[in-house]
């Protein structure tokens, strides 16, 4: 199975208020392992950045003037998604910009249904605990040492790694065959085999001095005690 694990970096928090996609980031899994593929690009959001949001990812006007508008990339985009179903952190949010921008170049938007949202996966398998990022990678032991600013595709490949955790481990799909037979091995399989008795028993380990101790206990305890019971 092919899924995307994508993120976006942005000029602040509602595209309907004028505030546009400046990076998009994009890790492929197949299988839940990830494929080596990837997709980066920055925009040019055509307005200025917000000192709020420069300090979180650190991307400003002067770099992002030359950088392609959303319409020029669009199609590259759709193309590297394709079908696959998406992993998002938070997805509401990073859906909404994507699709106020495909709406923007006349293109089909993107099914809500269509994204995994690992926050709510998180808040439901660890309720009451922090959700971010950063405390996912706290909790699963994720390097995030390289995370100074946010930005989307240190951000997607971060969270392919949590993604992993969250579902059950980094080979979730991985099923071991221990019952069948190797290629190279004749014969019928074992499959109840048991070890036999010892032709002598091991001694005992406790000393007299310890048995005399829990006889004393269990003296104080009284005949309701269950070393006194029998099968």
């Amino acid at each position: 199975m092919r899924e995307i694990v994508l993120d976006t970096e942005t000029t602040g928090f509602e595209p309907t208020e004028g505030h546009r996609i400046v990076e998009i980031g994009a890790v492929e899994l197949m299988n839940h392992l990830p494929t080596g593929r990837t997709f980066h690009q920055y925009i040019n959001p055509e307005r200025m950045m917000p000192k709020e949001a420069f300090e979180v990812h650190g991307l400003g006007d002067d770099f992002l003037r030359d950088k392609p508008v959303f319409a020029r990339i669009a199609q590259v985009f759709l193309e590297f998604i394709a079908e696959a179903p998406l992993v998002i952190h938070n997805a509401a949010f990073d859906m909404k910009f994507l699709n106020f921008e495909l709406d923007r170049a006349g293109l089909a938007r993107l099914p809500q249904d269509r994204a995994t949202d690992t926050l709510l996966i998180a808040r439901t398998k660890f309720p009451g605990s922090p959700a971010s990022l950063d405390a996912l990678c706290r909790r699963f032991g994720i390097d995030n040492s390289m995370r100074e600013k946010h930005g989307a595709l240190l951000d997607s490949e971060i969270l392919a790694e949590v993604y992993l955790e969250l579902i059950g481990g980094r080979q979730p799909d991985l099923v071991l065959a221990g019952a069948a037979a190797s290629p190279r091995q004749a014969g019928p399989v074992e499959t109840a085999w048991r070890p036999p008795p010892r032709p002598q028993p091991l001694p005992p380990r406790i000393t007299p001095e310890e048995a005399a101790a829990h006889e004393a206990m269990v003296a104080k305890l009284g005949e309701a005690a269950i070393w006194k019971k029998r099968a």
